[in-house]
């Protein structure tokens, strides 16, 4: 035995007398506490790598430029819900479509405009005062406007109707007196949506007919006048020529006929004063008094 060995040997039994030789169960618990030791030594330092590897990538992140976010609290649950509407009515069983949905919201209704008549009844006349009438106004036929040079005023007509009135220049003449003048009291329906043609027509005819000769050796002069407010729209013109007498001899003087055609919607109602014979001038104050007459009958009519 070398040296060496026989000196362990003896320190051995030394430390054996001295203090005794642990016993199997004192051996194992020390082993069981070392072991337990190290079992939580490497888990320490297995959550001490994680951590650090967490505040690592937390502090690489954009937009944490202070350092680790506070804890995350625990994130309250969203509910989602509808907004809160008002209830919509129940559809009506007319509102709704064969197959059970809503038809399409209902228009509003607008108004069309009067509808154009068909015929013209004698309420659509005006009813001249009485006390100038020569006799009571007929129904006739004849031009309801002058010649105007030949031009053709005749475009979608739908009816028209002609009453010849004889009136006095003053009130309660006697019956053997003779008339001082006539008029052409003339009502027309024209087809929906030309009424305003035939008077833009009118208006064309008068200016394209400055003279006509309306006698052998008597020529007539036309010319547009103001016409002022009737109806929709009223066109206004004058036949001026040279006085006569009633035999047909030349007078001192002019004759002046007036002619006044007002439009309401698709009627158009026409005064000619076409004097008695060959003498006598329109009177303007009763011409407007009888133009005024004429348009309201036609509105009545029509309302």
């Amino acid at each position: 035995m070398s040296r060496d060995l026989s000196d362990l040997y003896q320190s051995l039994a030394a430390d054996a007398d001295q203090g005794g030789v642990a016993v199997p169960e004192s051996i194992r618990r020390y082993a069981d506490r070392r072991a337990r030791v190290r079992a939580v030594g490497g888990a320490l330092a297995v959550a001490l790598l994680v951590g650090g590897v967490v505040a690592g990538v937390q502090v690489g992140l954009p937009g944490q430029r202070d350092g680790l976010a506070p804890p995350a609290t625990t994130p309250t649950p969203v509910v989602t819900t509808s907004p809160t509407l008002a209830p919509s009515p129940t559809p009506s069983p007319s509102a709704t479509s064969p197959a059970g949905t809503p038809s399409a919201p209902p228009t509003t209704a607008t108004s069309a405009g009067p509808r154009t008549p068909t015929s013209i009844p004698d309420r659509a006349f005006f009813a001249p005062p009485a006390a100038y009438l020569k006799g009571e106004p007929t129904f006739t036929e004849g031009d309801h406007v002058p010649d105007l040079c030949g031009a053709d005023l005749e475009d979608q007509m739908v009816q028209r109707r002609i009453r010849l009135i004889l009136y006095n220049l003053m009130p309660h003449q006697p019956e053997d007196w003779t008339p001082y003048g006539s008029y052409y009291h003339t009502i027309t329906i024209h087809r929906a949506g030309t009424a305003d043609d035939w008077m833009a027509d009118l208006r064309r005819a008068v200016r394209d007919c400055p003279s006509e000769e309306i006698a052998p050796g008597l020529v007539s002069r036309q010319r547009l006048l103001d016409s002022a407010e009737y109806g929709d729209e009223a066109v206004l013109f004058e036949m001026r020529s040279p006085a006569r007498t009633d035999a047909g001899e030349p007078a001192s003087g002019e004759r002046i006929q007036l002619v006044r055609a007002i439009r309401v919607g698709d009627v158009v109602t026409v005064l000619w004063e076409r004097g008695w014979e060959s003498s006598g001038s329109t009177d303007r104050d009763q011409f407007n008094d009888y133009s005024r007459r004429a348009a309201q009958a036609v509105e009545d009519w029509l309302d």
